[in-house]
């Protein structure tokens, strides 16, 4: 019922999670990054401890192979799971159980119209390397959609970005929603009119102070709303 895109940004170290479903509110449940370290989706019938303690064992420094094994033999369910992972070194590990519904694949989706979901997914991911980030990921899934996606139809999308803090860069959903991918291609344009000016004078582990006067960042929107004018 859902396929998600992990990827990271060779240009920011970002690493991302997209993904879509004909399921209620699938941000809240699919999508976790360890900034820096890794990310990992969690879907078909939905683990969130693979999320939540999967992101621990990457923060203990374990790679995605281990992560991965490390869940799965803790959970007498697997077989009704999916899950992808991307460790800090690029490292992929998957797992789709044989109990997910077709057509179902780990690169990673189930219960899609079929294999070209994921295959024009990763296709247009790579294609579009000239775009943002955020925008290339959209891409990517608008792609899969077009192939099909959930068979079942649509209804809620997630798009997660995380640099260097635990805070996402980005993080918009659409949890109910008649053109999810739709809706979040509006928030990622909406998030550039002032949240990316604001989101880099907000506290970091390197300046705990953040960016407090107000001028900077005003003058940061300004010479945005320059260029595009």
């Amino acid at each position: 019922m859902t396929w998600s895109i992990i990827a990271r940004d060779p240009a920011t170290g970002q690493f991302g999670i997209a993904v879509a479903t004909r399921f209620f509110a699938v941000g809240a449940r699919v999508p976790y990054i360890a900034a820096g370290l890794g990310a990992i989706a969690t879907q078909a019938f939905v683990n969130p401890h693979y999320g939540i303690d999967g992101v621990k064992l990457l923060r203990e420094g374990l790679n995605a192979h281990d992560v991965l094994a490390t869940l799965l033999a803790t959970d007498d369910g697997r077989e009704s799971r999916q899950i992808h992972i991307m460790d800090a070194s690029g490292a992929i590990a998957a797992h789709t159980g044989r109990d997910c519904v077709d057509w179902c694949g780990h690169i990673a989706g189930n219960m899609l119209a079929g294999a070209d979901v994921l295959d024009e997914t990763a296709k247009t991911y790579i294609a579009n390397d000239s775009l943002p980030f955020p925008r290339r990921l959209l891409a990517a899934m608008r792609a899969g959609e077009a192939a099909g996606g959930d068979k079942r139809g649509k209804q809620s999308a997630a798009l997660q970005i995380h640099g260097e803090e635990e805070w996402p860069a980005l993080d918009i959903r659409a949890d109910d929603h008649p053109d999810p991918l739709g809706e979040l291609e509006r928030l990622e344009r909406v998030s550039q009119e002032l949240w990316v000016h604001f989101r880099s004078s907000m506290p970091t582990r390197q300046n705990p102070a953040g960016n407090t006067d107000r001028s900077v960042i005003d003058a940061s929107i300004a010479a945005s709303r320059a260029r595009q004018s």
